[in-house]
């Protein structure tokens, strides 16, 4: 009974902690695409549907769109994704990523993109 309830306890806490959907996000996946290559992403992470984005200096972007956390600590959602594209440091100082001066517009679109990937 203990087990069943602490699998229970679990597995509600994984459900709350789902990545978001784009729903209620504004951002055009298609110009995304474009700005992952203009804005080289690839060139640290590997990317589907990107060629040449076969980067190994950042985690793989397969299925970011499924995924509960960014950077193992911030909440997947639309927005916290953009924020962390135009600024990581902010969002996280002292990882890994560089913040490249994404302007919020192109931020949205990549993570617009980035949702795309499931």
């Amino acid at each position: 009974m203990l087990i069943a309830s602490l699998l229970a306890m679990a597995a509600a806490a994984c459900e709350q902690g789902k990545a978001a959907g784009p729903d209620n996000f504004t951002g055009d996946a298609r110009r995304g695409t474009d700005l992952v290559r203009h804005y080289q992403c690839g060139a640290c992470h590997d990317i589907p549907g990107i060629a040449g984005a076969n980067g190994n200096v950042g985690p793989p972007l397969h299925r970011i769109g499924t995924r509960t956390y960014i950077a193992g600590y911030i909440q997947n959602s639309p927005d916290n994704l953009a924020d962390w594209i135009e600024n990581p440091q902010r969002a996280l100082p002292g990882n890994a990523m560089p913040t490249i001066g994404i302007p919020p517009k192109d931020a949205r679109d990549i993570a617009a993109f980035l949702y795309t990937l499931k």
